[in-house]
């Protein structure tokens, strides 16, 4: 059986103390730049693994961030984690990840064990489903920095990254009204979610710019899904007055609307404007490709990543609420453009 080397067995082959070898691995100033590369290149050749249970013990970190998001099906969280992930690794962290598979209760347990693994920072994209927001307080009471990205909330003054989704929505409706369509739809997520009623707010804004009418009977609430599109499709072509187009509230809605004017024998574009938001990846991969809002995954990622590591660092700080609001970009495919 493999014997687990030790900073003592380092020490033992350079003939140097065991605290020399230990400075020299975190990098510490006072060591000379020979004796590190020394150190580290004995350290790789026989394998050696730190301790980081006795490491987090004296620390009093356990250089974890917990990742708690609402499903693992959309590209689109895959692409924000890689955003978070890679800054992390840069920076001695590792990720934990768990998913709330859009429910409340799943959401709760998520913190909970965060919390008895004691992480050094929790970050949260709400789940469509939660109402009740108190799992998120106790995190607070147990003095772990906690933000949200994406899906926040901002009534709990919780530090947070997301698109502007009123942008976005706004130039997602614009781009439809500048392609010709007159009579324009929306498909929406659950209200209580900021970011859907932003969208939702971004959509009434633009027809409103371009003196067009809101009807209150184009908006249909869906959840966030391919048949949430579908319903929605069949819901707006039984109506009297008939939309020509949709903009869907984010791009798997906006795919069931696509599969389902389709399936009906729509034409899109000709006769159908479609356009989602996200920029998933699928998404120009499609028949007709989607028009939809590109929401900066990566980099979405990565301002989270940053303001939690912020909020780690100044933790015996009085932190104050913070807002990152990311700017969107409309990518205009096929599935919008009319000659």
């Amino acid at each position: 059986m493999k014997t687990k080397i030790t900073i003592s067995d380092i020490a033992k082959e350079l003939g140097i103390a065991p605290a020399t070898v230990s400075r020299a691995l975190s990098n510490h100033p006072e060591i000379s730049t020979a004796t590190k590369k020394k150190v580290k290149a004995v350290a790789e050749r026989l394998d050696y693994r730190p301790n980081k249970m006795a490491s987090s013990l004296r620390s009093g970190k356990t250089k974890l961030i917990g990742v708690l998001i609402p499903t693992a099906e959309h590209l689109f969280f895959g692409s924000v984690i890689h955003g978070i992930s890679n800054l992390a690794s840069q920076h001695g962290y590792d990720v934990l990840i768990y998913q709330s598979n859009e429910s409340e209760a799943f959401e709760k347990k998520g913190i909970d064990t965060f919390i008895d693994a004691r992480v050094d920072g929790i970050l949260v994209s709400i789940s469509k489903n939660t109402t009740d927001f108190s799992h998120f307080e106790l995190a607070k009471e147990k003095n772990i920095p906690i933000a949200f990205f994406d899906r926040t909330n901002d009534s709990l003054e919780i530090s947070s990254v997301c698109i502007d989704d009123y942008l976005g929505a706004f130039m997602a409706t614009e781009s439809l009204i500048k392609s010709g369509y007159q009579r324009i739809a929306h498909i929406s997520g659950p209200e209580h979610i900021k970011a859907f009623s932003e969208r939702i707010r971004g959509y009434k804004a633009a027809l409103s710019q371009y003196k067009i009418a809101f009807d209150s009977n184009l908006i249909y609430t869906g959840n966030i899904s391919i048949d949430a599109g579908r319903n929605g499709v069949q819901h707006f072509l039984k109506l009297e007055r008939k939309p020509d187009a949709i903009f869907g509230v984010e791009d798997f809605t906006a795919l069931g609307a696509l599969k389902e004017l389709k399936t009906i024998g729509i034409k899109v574009p000709e006769e159908f404007g479609v356009i989602g938001f996200c920029n998933d990846l699928f998404g120009e991969h499609i028949t007709p490709s989607l028009s939809t809002i590109d929401q900066k995954t990566v980099q979405m990622g990565e301002e989270a990543f940053n303001l939690i590591y912020e909020l780690i660092s100044k933790k015996s700080e009085k932190t104050n609420y913070q807002k990152r609001i990311l700017t969107p970009t409309l990518i205009l495919r096929e599935s919008s453009k009319r000659e």
